[in-house]
């Protein structure tokens, strides 16, 4: 076993570790939650790395570095997420990879997207960002819907072709009311899910919780975490 083979290995074991005693600790199965691997500024031998140790979900939120180590992991079963703020001039690029997109948050994206989708031959799974720092009807500094606004948006999703309304997803605020309050903020974005879920049962994917509040996450109900540098550590960036 290589060094950096053996590194990934010992922090997939912690992170593994963490969600299995938080999955116990809210009397949850283990299954219930999938490990998404953000595999943001590491090289595609990480991800082939991390594909030998079981790991099938990475996520990436720049298309420029995404694009070519999607490419480059071609002949791996690995399910690709999207999860950085999307503008509309990349969109195509990004539906020729990605299977699941975690950042929609206006309506001219789910535009951009389905039009991408269907003219790719593809379904691509989107999960909806709220900004539980936004005021009503405005988008939070990292990107994000309103939570007045996914119902609105959720139905453009669920009528555009080629798009599947898979969910929400919620980074935990630094401002307002949320700022430092990630368990509280979590709860928040499962009401918003369960609202969700009442119009749309098939949109039952919650994406929230990375490296330092995963714990908060699962406790809330997450069905996904999003986890980086607890797993592949703290690295220059590429390029």
């Amino acid at each position: 076993m290589t060094d950096r083979k053996a590194q990934l290995d010992a922090n997939l074991a912690q992170v593994e570790e963490r969600i299995a005693s938080s999955c116990a600790a809210a009397g949850r199965k283990r299954e219930e939650v999938t490990l998404i691997v953000v595999t943001k500024t590491y090289p595609a031998s990480d991800v082939r790395i991390l594909h030998e140790l079981g790991v099938r979900h990475v996520a990436e939120n720049r298309d420029q570095d995404a694009a070519p180590k999607a490419t480059a992991c071609a002949d791996l079963s690995l399910t690709w997420h999207f999860v950085g703020q999307l503008q509309t001039n990349k969109v195509r690029s990004v539906t020729s990879y990605a299977d699941i997109v975690q950042s929609v948050d206006r309506t001219k994206l789910v535009t951009a997207l389905s039009a991408a989708a269907v003219r790719g031959e593809r379904e691509l799974g989107c999960l909806i960002q709220v900004a539980l720092d936004a005021e009503s009807g405005e988008r939070g500094e990292r990107g994000g819907v309103a939570p007045d606004g996914v119902e609105e948006l959720a139905a453009a999703i669920g009528a555009a072709p080629g798009l599947r309304l898979d969910g929400l997803m919620t980074v935990a605020p630094l401002a307002g009311e949320y700022a430092g309050r990630q368990r509280a903020a979590f709860d928040r974005l499962m009401e918003i899910s369960s609202r969700l879920r009442a119009g749309h049962p098939a949109a039952n994917m919650v994406s929230a919780g990375m490296s330092g509040d995963l714990e908060d996450a699962v406790a809330a109900g997450a069905t996904h975490v999003r986890v980086g540098t607890a797993v592949l550590g703290v690295r220059p960036r590429l390029g």
